[in-house]
């Protein structure tokens, strides 16, 4: 079950019916679905499954809760209603803003409503992906809300915008276009999208690690610098001067942004740090100095020292963090209680917020904050899959290298990856056409399910479940199944090449690209050359390579390999080289762990 502490601005009557309109500090939610499912003839594991919340999304007027079982409900602010379904099956993601609401299915649709998207008709959910003119870019991979915009981030790596352009947060002229209703493409090649729910600013990473935005910038809150004080930023623009090392992640409030970035080379426990700009006036920015901060400045605070950040939220004015200790750290506006320090006095720099025992104290690194505009819910997540299986399920989602169909019930095509069915499956042959003849019986939705549990050899429909139970290998790790890739010894299933030195390596590119964000860019580039691209690591020695190389398949280190201070260099520097997805438990941890014993 999950564990939930809410405080701030009391937008869920429904749930503290009894609460003043400001809690100030933590308390406990204790969440019952009223909406459960009403046929007591539905099996118990969808049951549990509703139970189980998996994201929470709160905007100026409601809050959106998302189920494991692919669900959502909405509670509209302060009202004592029950809660609204949403629907919508299927939900990987839901997001939302002052008045629109966005929803990504695994399918790779978004359905949204709201004045700013739909508004003859703001109550009603359209499938916005569809409308994008390119059919090849109509599967998304993720969204990302602004204040009355979304942005959309396809599996071509591409991304559109939809919504309000009143400050150039579409990336075009705000006097030629304050809306559309159709998504626009805005940048090519784009790895990860930042905004907030509540800004009118973006983010946008492209392959190449370089950092671009646009859209309001009057407090200086795209952090461009002296120079550039404009109060609109209508045109992608680069941003310079960037504090060295890897981009983690970026949010946005209402007049100010906060990054955090990742320094290799810096220890293990300072390796992280956050860096704002924008208004102090009402945020804070954790920085001392009562001015404005025209670029990123790092925050510096004694309670960041041999620390780990684990996960950071901002809302519309303040910000929160969670480090390894645990501490639960906070600064900014605190009107409605949202610091949860008990009182409602502001803070610019951070301070440490009291938690209350947790459940599982233990597991802090399963914790989540999420911040919305005048609250706060930190959230709980029940560990479900391991680092491969998520990656296993994010990578049957990418249709680029699926080189196998299944027609369904209806006619309709869904397509899914042949080498990993292939070591999913007991290698039997006449499991392939088993398996065909089963989805061809079943809806998009079934079929899906039934392409999750092979994927990830997790129960997610027992009755589907028991039809292929017997074509899937349902005894072995996917740990153990991504070895037996590694060892295998069919090279034509290999098809890209790593050189080192005199020695050739060669890998499935479908693993390269589930592992490594380098890989990752490389292969799913826009690009005329689709030969077989070769790389020389001749920086690294064969011990250090052989540790990534197992690394890649298994999530674990090979067994019998003495660790050194050398390879420990070496792999510092390969991790940010390979751009390894990151992991729990991380590479780089358990190397220091194993050296030091």
């Amino acid at each position: 079950m999950n564990e939930i502490l809410y405080f701030g601005e009391n937008n869920l009557g429904f749930c503290f019916k009894n609460e003043p309109y400001k809690i100030t500090k933590p308390i406990q939610l204790k969440f019952e679905n009223e909406n459960r499912n009403e046929n007591k003839n539905e099996n118990e594991n969808e049951n549990e499954n509703e139970k189980q919340i998996k994201q929470i999304a709160s905007s100026y007027l409601s809050t959106i809760f998302l189920f494991e079982n692919g669900k959502a409900i909405e509670y509209l602010k302060h009202s004592n209603q029950n809660p609204k379904k949403i629907q919508i099956e299927n939900i990987q993601k839901v997001t939302s803003n002052f008045d629109n609401k966005a929803i990504l299915t695994i399918e790779g649709n978004v359905f949204a409503k709201g004045r700013d998207i739909n508004p003859k008709n703001p109550k009603e959910f359209i499938n916005i992906s569809s409308l994008i003119e390119d059919t090849k870019d109509r599967v998304i991979q993720d969204i990302v809300s602004g204040a009355r915009s979304f942005y959309l981030l396809t599996s071509n790596q591409n991304v559109y915008g939809i919504g309000s352009n009143q400050y150039g947060q579409l990336g075009l002229d705000s006097e030629t276009l304050k809306q559309t209703e159709k998504p626009i493409l805005m940048m090519k090649n784009v790895s990860k999208i930042f905004s907030g729910n509540s800004s009118s600013s973006v983010f946008l990473l492209n392959s190449n690690q370089e950092l671009f935005g646009c859209g309001w910038n009057y407090y200086s809150q795209l952090g461009l610098g002296e120079s550039r004080k404009e109060e609109k930023i209508q045109k992608l623009t680069k941003i310079q001067n960037i504090p060295k090392g890897k981009i983690i992640d970026i949010q946005c409030g209402y007049k100010h942004s906060v990054m955090l970035i990742e320094n290799e080379n810096e220890n293990e426990n300072s390796k992280r740090k956050f860096y704002s700009c924008g208004d102090y006036q009402l945020n804070g920015l954790g920085q001392n100095e009562d001015e404005n901060t025209d670029k990123f400045t790092e925050i510096k605070s004694s309670l960041f020292e041999n620390d780990n950040i684990l996960d950071f939220s901002v809302g519309t004015v303040h910000t929160l963090i969670l480090t390894s200790k645990p501490k639960l750290i906070g600064f900014g506006d605190n009107d409605f209680g949202q610091l949860g320090t008990g009182d409602t006095e502001n803070q610019r720099i951070p301070i440490q917020i009291e938690l209350p025992k947790l459940r599982f104290n233990e597991n802090i690194s399963n914790y989540h904050i999420s911040c919305g505009y005048w609250n706060n819910s930190f959230l709980y997540y029940s560990p479900s899959l391991s680092n491969l299986e998520e990656d296993l399920i994010k990578l049957f989602r990418r249709k680029e290298f699926c080189d196998i169909s299944f027609k369904i019930e209806n006619g309709e095509i869904i397509e899914a990856h042949k080498l990993i069915l292939k070591y999913r499956l007991n290698q039997n042959q006449n499991d392939i056409e088993k398996l065909k003849e089963i989805i061809s019986k079943k809806s998009i939705k079934e079929s899906n399910q039934i392409f999750e549990m092979i994927y990830s050899n997790r129960i997610i429909n027992p009755k589907l479940y028991s039809e292929i139970k017997e074509i899937i290998n349902s005894n072995e790790k996917i740990e153990e199944t991504m070895k037996r890739i590694y060892l295998n010894e069919n090279e034509n299933e290999k098809d890209f090449i790593i050189e080192r030195k005199e020695k050739q390596y060669k890998f499935p590119k479908l693993i390269l690209i589930m592992r490594s964000e380098l890989y990752r860019g490389m292969f799913l580039s826009v690009t005329d050359d689709t030969s077989n691209k070769v790389t020389d690591y001749s920086e690294l020695s064969n011990k250090s390579f052989q540790i990534f190389e197992y690394w890649i398949y298994s999530n674990q280190i090979k067994n019998k390999i003495q660790i050194t201070q050398e390879i420990i260099n070496e792999i510092k520097f390969g991790i940010d080289y390979f751009q390894l997805n990151e992991t729990n438990p991380n590479l780089f941890d358990l190397l220091i762990n194993k050296f030091k014993n």
